[in-house]
């Protein structure tokens, strides 16, 4: 298996329309989500990180630093029907601050299980470490992906909820430095 180094675009950068493409294919479109849910409005603050082959993108995430007056809840999704996903209890700690959030993590499915969504997600949890001084990392993950973060270290915080139109999630954290 050959493992392709993540390209990773610093704020105040936007990616080009194919990195969309994919978050749209992965996350969106398989729940019936109309084109445009795939953006949050902080995207121009996020460092995102992706892989791909040629023009097509396989794997992408973004990270974003959570503002200090924060307690990490935030809409799901651009638009008007966008659920607010809940907050992060560990962020009331000051020890856990300067922190970051993952969200948007998806990998096409002909390219899962070849290493492409570790490779994004470690260079997000550096980058985050590098440009914004996080020290600890959320994410909230679908149920189906909690073994995967289980395996690159991050740890569960909460009982199980739903986030409306998505599925069942579990908030999850990890300790960056």
């Amino acid at each position: 298996m050959k493992i392709v180094n993540p390209a990773v675009l610093m704020p105040p950068n936007t990616p080009a329309e194919s990195y969309f493409d994919c978050r749209y294919a992965v996350l969106r479109a398989p729940l019936g989500f109309d084109r445009g849910a795939e953006r949050l409005v902080d995207d121009l603050d996020a460092i995102h990180a992706w892989i791909a082959q040629t023009d097509n993108v396989l794997s992408v995430g973004r990270a974003h630093l959570i503002p200090q007056d924060s307690d990490g809840s935030a809409p799901d999704h651009a638009g008007p029907d966008a659920t607010t996903c809940p907050a992060f209890g560990p962020l009331s700690s000051p020890e856990n601050r300067p922190a970051m959030q993952i969200r948007q993590m998806g990998t096409r499915p002909e390219a899962q299980r070849k290493g492409y969504a570790s490779e994004v997600l470690a260079a997000l949890e550096h980058a985050a470490t590098v440009r914004f001084g996080a020290t600890t990392g959320f994410l909230q993950a679908r149920e189906a992906a909690v073994p995967f973060y289980l395996s690159q270290g991050w740890q569960l915080i909460d009982e199980p909820y739903t986030i409306l139109n998505i599925g069942p999630h579990r908030s999850m954290m990890k300790k960056l430095l």
